[in-house]
């Protein structure tokens, strides 16, 4: 079992050392490692008078994770859909979804695909990193590997991880997404990190 964890060790610090990342990428900030921060950063592909952010939270009030400026007049309070992105668990508090409201009209985006729609072009880091969240990549700021960008005129690419299966395996990607098409490709560097202890508490 020593033996088994001693080799992981070096096994880990070997790829560590493999995986280099360019000097011209920058470290993503901190903050943009929590999806719900995310969301005032999205600048609709549409217009939308009103649009607001939400999780499938029993509690309407506390089910609000942002919301764009609303007229005074108007409220939108429509029922949860079934299911929405970013599924995490089954029941209450387990996905968002966005409801909008567009010539008077109430109108949701509850799947991955549809939250891609809702961003359009991807016009910032933050919207970068809601799409590439689409795909099932997410951002850990503690590696340069698995939390770095770069921003060009045409692209913006991202150093990311994905986690899965049991044992659970971490892995660093490499995705450059289309500015205009919101089109994402990936390339792998490596799983850097599996843990064989799939124990579930």
């Amino acid at each position: 079992m020593k033996a088994i964890i001693i080799f992981s060790l070096i096994f880990s610090n070997l790829l560590y050392s493999q995986i280099k990342v360019p000097d011209d990428y920058k470290k993503i900030p901190d903050i943009l490692d929590t999806v719900d921060y995310l969301y005032p950063f999205i600048v609709p592909d549409k217009e939308y008078q009103y649009w607001r952010v939400l999780s499938n939270d029993a509690d309407y009030e506390k089910a609000v994770l942002y919301e764009s400026q609303a007229p005074d007049f108007m409220t939108i309070n429509e029922p949860a859909p079934e299911k929405g992105f970013f599924q995490k668990c089954v029941g209450n508090n387990c996905f968002s979804y966005i409801l909008a409201c567009k010539k008077e009209r109430s109108v949701y985006f509850s799947t991955e695909q549809q939250l891609r729609d809702f961003i359009g072009t991807v016009d910032n880091l933050p919207e970068a990193i809601l799409l590439a969240k689409t795909y099932g990549y997410s951002v850990d700021t503690s590696n340069r590997f698995t939390g770095a960008y770069k921003i060009e005129d045409r692209h913006i690419s991202l150093y990311v991880m994905q986690s899965k299966g049991c044992p659970v395996t971490k892995e660093s990607f490499l995705v450059k997404i289309n500015r205009k098409t919101g089109k994402l490709e990936a390339k792998s560097n490596g799983i850097y990190s599996k843990n064989e202890d799939c124990s579930v508490l």
